[in-house]
């Protein structure tokens, strides 16, 4: 554990004497230099975006926005996440079962890519993208276009493509005063630090008519949807892991049986309207051998060179997806300067440069697992039945990864002097101990036979390993319980930063 997070929660029970401590503490400077040296080993025509799913913390959000190319989201909550933080950064949007409503919501909000999972969802992608080429009159109202009609509020929203500034380059195309820069600042990141072309620009064409007629109108030509199509290989070469999502009957993805289908419907119902940019892949999640993920990167490769010849398509983006592992028993974990160095190797990787092609990972626990941590203070101690349990302020409610993969999760111990009673104060020495949360279940358990030199009532317990899947994905209001505190650790400055605004990603 880092001095400054000792010193972070000395200061915390310092200043909430009365309180048990409860926080995670998220150190941004770690998650930061994490990433920048990460991206540093990375080929030159990979692409690194953050899969906020792990942890949606939009503090964390805005710490990773200069250090990554941009986010993927699996909803639409995750997705207007991103947006209260940038209005601009590229965004992928995955995840099976979208719905009509957040299919539009998703083109208004301006995200460079979609990931279809379904020849449903690409004819749903197909039908919306033909509704938003409409004809609107000077004042921003809908005019007649044969039988098609929208809502007010959505033609208010096409007139504001590109977020806050989009009003202002409508008028100017209007004027004609504008120039060709107005049309490609929507997909640019914040603080990018690469030379590269946009992700989806943001393309305003409006056409004047005659001069002379008394009702003017103004043709809004909205730009082509783009789509990567994720493909569920038929293969039995994926490495196996305890979460695979790809290789087998799954929901996630459409076969390959069902590619060339969704290619016809790309070129016959979505010419103009609906591109093809690429495919995606994500068939496992937390996979630790860095070599065999290469060799799954290889087949992604070849099988998309194989239908690039097939189909004669123009291939821009291959989303390898994420899936690089962390682990929780002390292993170790995924070999990044390995994985990159065989990507460096990778003749595939290279033709697809060649070819102008960019290849993208979205990795989310591997970003942030190793910089956060959960802190509970011990508040009881007991014996039963011979054997030993330290309850602490906490729980699974709080952290339910141990209890959702079945482990026992790493832990250090910040031993605290305060003690205010004159009674003696429960402690235990060289013995073995549970360590329980609060709730009514037997299930509340953070980690079972911890050998511990010493830890006494008082004392905190601090999980590490716990920036990922932890917080967000537990029960916070089973029983009731307040919700912990959440600090942030800056590179600015090494005093702790307490937001207690944040409480979940439903928000």
């Amino acid at each position: 554990m880092k001095p400054r997070i000792q010193q972070a929660l000395h200061e915390i029970k310092r200043a909430n004497m009365d309180d048990p401590v409860c926080a995670y503490i998220y150190d941004l400077a770690g998650i930061r230099a994490q990433v920048r040296s990460m991206r540093e080993k990375m080929p030159v025509n990979t692409r690194l975006f953050y899969a906020i799913k792990a942890n949606p913390d939009p503090r964390i959000i805005e710490a990773l926005l200069p250090c990554v190319k941009g986010f993927e989201v699996a909803s639409i909550g995750e997705l207007l996440k991103v947006r209260s933080v940038s209005r601009e950064v590229p965004i992928l949007f995955g995840g099976p079962g979208k719905k009509e409503s957040e299919l539009r919501q998703a083109l208004e909000q301006n995200v460079s890519y979609i990931h279809v999972e379904s020849l449903l969802e690409l004819r749903r992608i197909i039908a919306i993208a033909k509704e938003r080429s409409v004809t609107r009159d000077g004042y921003g109202q809908q005019s007649e276009r044969s039988d098609l009609r929208e809502p007010e509020e959505q033609v208010q929203q096409q007139w504001r493509p590109a977020g806050r500034a989009a009003g202002e380059q409508a008028d100017k195309l209007a004027d004609g005063q504008a120039d060709e820069q107005a049309s490609g600042q929507a997909g640019k990141q914040t603080g990018e630090q690469e030379d590269e072309s946009e992700l989806c620009p943001r393309k305003v064409v409006l056409e004047q008519p005659e001069h002379g007629v008394e009702s003017t109108s103004y043709r809004v030509d909205v730009p082509e949807v783009r789509v990567l199509l994720r493909i569920n290989l038929r293969s039995s070469a994926l490495p196996q892991t305890k979460i695979v999502m790809g290789g087998s009957p799954s929901p996630f993805g459409m076969d390959e049986e069902d590619l060339e289908e969704a290619i016809e419907l790309l070129r016959v119902e979505g010419a103009g309207m609906v591109r093809l940019c690429g495919f995606h892949f994500h068939s496992l999640s937390n996979n630790m051998d860095a070599g065999l993920h290469a060799e799954m990167i290889e087949l992604y490769l070849q099988k998309v060179e194989q239908w690039q010849q097939r189909y004669h398509l123009q291939v821009e983006v291959v989303n390898a997806g994420g899936g690089f592992g962390v682990t929780y028993d002390g292993s170790p974990g995924f070999d990044w300067s390995l994985f990159t160095e065989l990507l460096q190797q990778s003749e595939a990787r290279k033709r697809l440069a060649d070819r102008g092609g960019e290849l993208f990972f979205e990795s989310g626990r591997l970003l942030v697992a190793d910089h956060g941590y959960y802190a509970a203070e011990v508040t009881d101690m007991k014996r039963s039945h011979g054997q030993w349990f330290a309850i602490v302020r906490g729980g699974t409610h709080h952290q339910r990864l141990p209890a959702s993969w079945g482990h026992n999760h790493p832990f250090q111990i910040v031993y605290t002097d305060q003690w205010k009673h004159t009674f003696s104060r429960p402690e235990v020495k060289e013995e073995r101990v549970h360590i329980a949360g609060e709730l009514c279940t037997p299930k509340d358990r953070l980690h079972s036979d911890a050998e511990v030199h010493r830890l006494r009532v008082g004392d905190i317990v601090v999980f590490v390993k716990s920036g990922a899947y932890s917080w967000t994905i537990s029960h916070h209001d089973f029983l009731g319980h307040p919700h912990p505190l959440f600090y942030y650790l800056t590179e600015e400055d090494e005093h702790v930063n307490a937001n207690t605004v944040f409480q979940s990603a439903s928000c």
